[in-house]
């Protein structure tokens, strides 16, 4: 086995043995790579490639034939916290602190949210400065602050939409549900494979769409606790060592 992905233009692909089996986990849209991928140069002589996709989304959006493997995570890392009655509702979201990771409407929602005295922390959010000066209350993180199971717990609702980076997974989406948070998300990424409307989670496709529901799990604890219930029995099931075990067997065939 060799593990790796820059191997195009070397000599030494020709010098080895043919392998059996030639198959690339595949996690993005990008073109250029999935033509490097599933055209091998004729003298080669290498077998077909097999590919892995990580989410039943990015195989509809490509139209690849591929097995699907939701990209691995710890959930040992991720615990639920109670519920914190102590402290004022908190929605908030953990990302790269770039723009592309940003739509342009989520300043609508999260002034929606700081108008109705709804706490909002985001972790690479300090992109959005200018977008939310007007509110001294948010709390802007940058970055790699906390790490993610640190930060998650602190929440009540996690809110997620992309801007421009589309997800073809989303596992900050799946962390969070890990640690037992009602996950209100725009419908177009990976994640939404794995979302049940109102049951371990929301899917919404308009900033008021959104605000709606996050109003509904402010006013409903006991939503809000078993939502989160059944988003943690989900990342339970995906990322289980039986499931993990079921998944490794196909390198194994």
């Amino acid at each position: 086995m060799f593990l790796g992905a820059h191997w195009r233009g070397k000599l030494w692909p020709y010098l080895i043995p043919r392998p059996r089996r030639l198959i690339y986990v595949f996690n993005t849209f990008h073109p250029k790579i999935l033509a490097l991928t599933t055209q091998m140069p004729r003298m080669l002589g290498w077998p077909k490639a097999e590919m892995v996709l990580i989410s039943e989304f990015q195989k509809r959006m490509l139209q690849l034939d591929g097995v699907v493997h939701p990209s691995p995570i710890d959930i040992d890392r991720f615990s639920p916290a109670p519920q914190r009655p102590d402290r004022p509702f908190t929605v908030g979201r953990l990302s790269r602190d770039s723009p592309a990771k940003h739509h342009p409407d989520d300043t609508q929602v999260y002034e929606a949210l700081l108008a109705d005295d709804v706490a909002v922390r985001i972790q690479g959010g300090t992109v959005l400065k200018d977008r939310l000066a007007a509110w001294s209350q948010v709390v802007l993180l940058p970055e790699g602050q906390f790490p993610a199971e640190e930060f998650l717990p602190t929440l009540d609702v996690f809110y997620y939409r992309t801007g421009t980076h589309v997800e073809t997974f989303g596992r900050v989406v799946l962390e969070a549900m890990a640690c037992g948070l009602p996950v209100v998300c725009h419908r177009h990424g990976g994640y939404a494979d794995h979302i049940r409307q109102g049951e371990n989670g929301f899917l919404f496709e308009t900033p008021q769409e959104a605000i709606e529901i996050l109003a509904t799990l402010k006013a409903d604890p006991a939503l809000r606790a078993t939502v989160g219930h059944n988003a943690r029995q989900t990342a339970e099931r995906l990322f289980s060592s039986v499931a993990l075990r079921e998944r490794m067997n196909f390198y194994r065939s």
